[in-house]
């Protein structure tokens, strides 16, 4: 008898000890997980105001920018928030649906909408730029902006940056370079004997842009002759009125109607429909303001941009 319950005594602690080391084996595989969790691959983004750790591949993106939105979406990247409150450009128009959270405006963001999304990543540009530090706050924040300077350079490596964040540079890359190829086609069939002026209406008054300007991509970029060599560079334009455009006589007259995008109502076609404007051999040509006033810097808006004025000059 004694024997036998000697031998229950030790199968029992057989039992206790094989399940004890189930259930280390168990926990340890458990440990490993969260580790695994905890050590997910992270991208360093370095900036204009700052350095951001972000997450690889994040889950929960919002976007301010709406030509980072542009640029994503074109890699197949859909944003979770966008500034909805804001007019989207036609082409972006699905974010408008239900599906995507609106997260305030350009100019205002919805801190609390952004806070209870509880994202993963946010994206920023200059409109924006203010709310940085409120912003990091809540989640990893990258600011990207084009700068109008050196348009190019600052156009890939935003574009770069993204596609890096979501493992898209190959993509990314590949579309760059076949926006470089259209644009050098595009200088070359360029008439080198004619100028162009860009101009943007609001309010009933009217701006000029430059080289090295907001909209100065349309001669540094795509190489149309300026009108003007002594624009001031400006933020918000070099201030002209209608006999400016008739001592100049550009060949190619620009046109941005931001009350279009701002107030929803354009009056740009009857504000140059006058007989200082009309007086000139000037081509009118009406650009989307809602690309570019809003979404400018994506891979779509270049690419719309760049058919823009390419057909304008050969129309």
């Amino acid at each position: 008898m004694k024997k036998l319950m000697m031998t229950l005594s030790v199968l029992v602690m057989m039992v206790l000890a094989a399940c004890g080391s189930s259930e280390g084996e168990a926990g340890a595989s458990s440990g490993d997980g969260e580790d695994k969790e905890k050590s997910k691959e992270t991208v360093t983004v370095e900036h204009e105001l700052g350095t951001t750790e972000v997450e690889k591949n994040p889950e929960n993106v919002v976007v301010f920018d709406f030509g980072a939105l542009d640029t994503l979406d074109a890699l197949g990247i859909e944003a979770d928030g966008t500034a909805k409150s804001s007019t989207l450009p036609d082409y972006l128009s699905k974010y408008e649906k239900d599906d995507y959270e609106n997260v305030g405006s350009l100019i205002e963001p919805d801190f609390e909408k952004v806070n209870s999304m509880d994202p993963d990543l946010i994206v920023i540009s200059g409109r924006q730029a203010d709310a940085y530090e409120d912003l990091s706050d809540i989640a990893p924040t990258v600011y990207v902006e084009t700068d109008n300077e050196n348009y190019m350079e600052s156009f890939e490596k935003k574009t770069k940056t993204l596609a890096k964040i979501f493992g898209k540079t190959e993509e990314a890359e590949k579309k760059i370079a076949a926006l470089k190829e259209d644009v050098e086609k595009m200088k070359e069939d360029m008439p080198e004997d004619k100028t162009g002026l860009v101009t943007l209406a609001t309010g009933g008054k009217v701006s000029a842009y430059g080289p090295g300007s907001r909209f100065g991509l349309v001669h540094d970029v795509f190489g149309v002759p300026e009108a003007d060599k002594e624009i001031e560079a400006s933020t918000h334009g070099m201030s002209i009125s209608f006999e400016y455009i008739t001592e100049q006589d550009p060949d190619y007259l620009f046109i941005i109607d931001r009350d279009k995008v701002v107030k929803g109502e354009g009056q740009a076609k009857e504000l140059y429909d006058n007989d200082l404007v009309n007086q000139t051999d000037a081509k009118k040509i009406y650009l989307d303001p809602a690309v570019w006033y809003l979404s400018g810097g994506g891979l779509r808006s270049f690419e719309k941009m760049a058919e823009e004025v390419s057909a304008g000059i050969s129309e």
